[in-house]
């Protein structure tokens, strides 16, 4: 299938602002892209790109003073499949865990897995290991917390999630993974598209999205303990420990969200054949 993604993103700033941006695809998906990814600036800024130290597109731009903003509209190919999902995904050893991994076993910014480890234990520690504990553990945090766009929180750890009972797609990512690290399974933050195919649509606004994967049986694989059911068309711009790795925008300075649009939409491959139509008129 082919999907139709982009975003529209302004900033108000009152001086000159440097700022790095997560906003491409991740370097995995970018043999998938059918249209070119362009980031647009209004005004025009030069930009640089960079590889981050997770192996993240990241894009370097000063900013001038006043508004700015940063767009894209794309179509990329995905295989129309669901998440997959493997119940016999058998836990690995810490001892035989491949070095790059071991950092996504460590307790992050969000991921206080000091403060878990105890419930953790007490909860998930008569599990049979591997995808059945990460499945629990999915369950928990699913079942736990309560999405709620109104209580956004930008300083909420997975601890004050989990005694707070409320949070949005990046609360459940980070207490997902948190609980897993502290049961010595490898977990990654991850956020990317994820627009409403193969279900029925959501009243919610069109948003990027959270969710993470573990490592099991020698590869990653894709939870998501807010909705905590197989999706399809799931496009990952980031990875990291938690949102602070996959921060969409970070501006060293004053910058003020004025416009945030997200769209993510299964498209004909006709549409594909020549410049793509104004928003307004795709389906």
């Amino acid at each position: 299938m082919h999907i139709r993604t982009g975003y529209s993103i302004a900033l108000d700033t009152v001086a000159p602002t440097a700022m790095t941006l997560l906003l491409s695809v991740h370097p995995s998906r970018v043999a998938d892209l059918v249209t070119p990814e362009t980031i647009n600036f209004d005004p025009p800024v030069p930009a640089r790109t960079i590889r981050d130290g997770f192996g993240n597109t990241a894009t370097r731009i000063l900013a001038p003073a006043g508004r700015i903003t940063v767009s894209a509209d794309f179509v990329i190919r995905d295989s129309g499949l669901h998440d997959p999902v493997v119940p016999e995904a058998r836990q690995v050893p810490v001892q035989d865990l491949p070095d790059d991994v071991l950092v996504f076993l460590l307790g992050s910014r969000y991921c206080d897995t000091d403060r878990l480890s105890s419930l953790a234990w007490s909860l998930f520690g008569t599990t049979p290991e591997g995808w059945a504990r990460v499945q629990a553990i999915v369950d928990y945090a699913h079942n736990r917390l309560r999405f709620d766009y109104m209580m956004a929180d930008a300083t909420r750890s997975a601890s004050e999630a989990n005694a707070q009972q409320v949070g949005v797609c990046r609360d459940f990512a980070h207490l997902a993974v948190a609980l897993c690290r502290c049961m010595n399974i490898p977990a990654r933050y991850c956020t990317g598209y994820l627009g409403d195919i193969g279900i029925a649509p959501l009243p919610d606004p069109m948003d990027f999205s959270a969710w993470f994967e573990v490592y099991l049986d020698g590869r990653w694989y894709a939870f998501d303990a807010r909705h905590n059911t197989p999706r399809i068309g799931r496009i990952v711009m980031a990875r990291g420990r938690d949102a602070t790795d996959c921060a969409l925008t970070t501006s060293f300075g004053s910058a003020v969200l004025a416009e945030f649009k997200v769209h993510t939409d299964e498209v004909p491959e006709t549409l594909c054949s020549g410049p793509l139509p104004a928003l307004t008129q795709a389906a």
